[in-house]
């Protein structure tokens, strides 16, 4: 088990190193920046009122130094999705570029990443490709409602779904909770996701290393960052905001909390530093 210790150490990094890169960028957010997050393994953690992860203590760390105020309600992320396409969510964090594009946001990398097919080892036989997933019909998939990888997962989901085999859940532990329970047999999303939210509930103890990781072919790296509303923010603000973030990224922080919060093994299948041209 992760040494709570070590993540809370870690956390602390990461805002000290946050807080020193935003020490002289220019002061002042016209007005509260409303975040609204969702549950997504270490990255946002819930516990009642109480919002932490990665996530939340890099905005913490840069709006305390910045003047920037970020309100941030856990909502699932098919609402947060919603939510940011209408304008009213400033900030959609983590996003990948082409939810950026379609919503004429800017958009900034933070880390390499991608989703890959997770199974309960002993419930699916090893998969190669996504071709072998289509052709055996017994196994269920359960992945999280709004989650995007690109085009290839999309379309991944959506002859998965013709099959009658896909589910849709509000979040990572409700996935968690179908495969731990015998309910669904895979899902598709970061490894560091799932691992998060096993972490998270006691329900789910012991799966963590019942689980097969294997990255498809189909599902190719891509970049997890934030999208900034060009709808909502003024441009001012998106200015501020975009360089605090690209200031995060150049510092390498962020990959380093979730070097922190999770097990190489469960890491190094979806998380890893950008190509220095997606800088």
């Amino acid at each position: 088990m992760l040494d709570f210790t070590v993540c809370r150490g870690a956390a602390l990094s990461l805002a000290v190193t946050l807080l020193l890169l935003a020490s002289d960028a220019e002061a002042g957010c016209s007005r509260d920046i409303n975040v609204p997050l969702s549950l997504v393994g270490a990255s946002v953690v819930a516990n009642g009122d109480d919002i932490s992860g990665i996530y939340p203590d890099m905005l913490r760390a840069i709006g305390a130094k910045a003047g920037c105020n970020f309100i941030m309600p856990v909502v699932p992320r098919a609402r947060l999705n919603a939510m940011f396409e209408a304008g009213l969510a400033d900030i959609m964090l983590p996003s990948v570029r082409a939810t950026a594009v379609a919503s004429d946001a800017l958009f900034v990398p933070l880390i390499g990443s991608r989703g890959v097919l997770i199974s309960v080892a002993a419930n699916v036989p090893p998969i190669h490709n996504a071709q072998q997933l289509f052709e055996h019909h017994d196994i269920r998939v359960a992945v999280v409602r709004g989650a995007d990888f690109g085009e290839e997962y999309q379309g991944l989901l959506t002859e998965l779904n013709k099959q009658g085999r896909l589910y849709f859940e509000a979040d990572p532990v409700s996935v968690a909770r179908l495969l731990s329970a015998g309910f669904a047999d895979a899902t598709i999303m970061a490894t560091t996701t799932l691992s998060g939210a096993i972490r998270n509930d006691s329900r789910v103890a012991g799966l963590l290393d019942k689980l097969r990781y294997e990255p498809l072919p189909e599902l190719p790296w891509g970049i997890s960052g934030v999208a900034i509303s060009t709808k909502s923010l003024t441009p001012a603000d998106q200015a501020l905001l975009r360089d605090l973030f690209e200031r995060a990224a150049r510092s390498g922080s962020v990959l380093e909390a979730f070097q922190h919060h999770h097990r190489p093994d469960v890491l190094a299948p979806s998380v890893r530093a950008m190509p220095a041209q997606a800088h």
